[in-house]
């Protein structure tokens, strides 16, 4: 149960950032903001690096 909370936790805040820092980018380089793209690349982004921190560090 820990392993999916921390899964959940990481991909909604991974979401949020990513909008936000998909806006601020957006904005500074005058591109089109495509909000759903932006956020499921930094949630799955965030899914890979908060499972492969977990497995790394396991056998620690």
């Amino acid at each position: 149960m820990k392993l999916i909370s921390s899964n959940l936790v990481a991909i909604f805040w991974a979401f949020i950032f990513g909008e936000i820092v998909g806006y601020i980018g957006s904005k500074l380089e005058v591109m089109p903001y495509n909000m759903w793209q932006v956020g499921i690349a930094a949630a799955i982004v965030a899914f890979v690096a908060v499972n492969g921190i977990y497995l790394i560090s396991k056998d620690a």
